[in-house]
């Protein structure tokens, strides 16, 4: 267990402790929350990221089958040498 302490104004401190926002349960709450946002928002902003590039063009499966037939053959060539 890890103890943080933290200054607060006064008055913010004592509205916040009478609120019961200060108790380690609450606290503990609060920033199991937050973390959990951040995570979301980095994920949103991951997808962001994704769906801003450009997708090569889909393959067929004729042209999937011509590129493994010309590497396996430029693969014996250069076995062969």
């Amino acid at each position: 267990m890890t103890t943080v302490q933290i200054t607060l104004p006064d008055q913010l401190a004592q509205e916040a402790q009478r609120a019961g926002l200060l108790s380690p349960a609450r606290l503990e709450k609060w920033l199991r929350d937050q973390l959990k946002d951040q995570r979301l928002d980095e994920l949103f902003s991951a997808m962001d990221r994704m769906a801003g590039v450009d997708e090569p063009a889909a393959m067929s499966p004729e042209d999937v089958a011509q590129e493994i037939a010309t590497m396996r053959a430029e693969r014996r060539a250069k076995n062969a040498t």
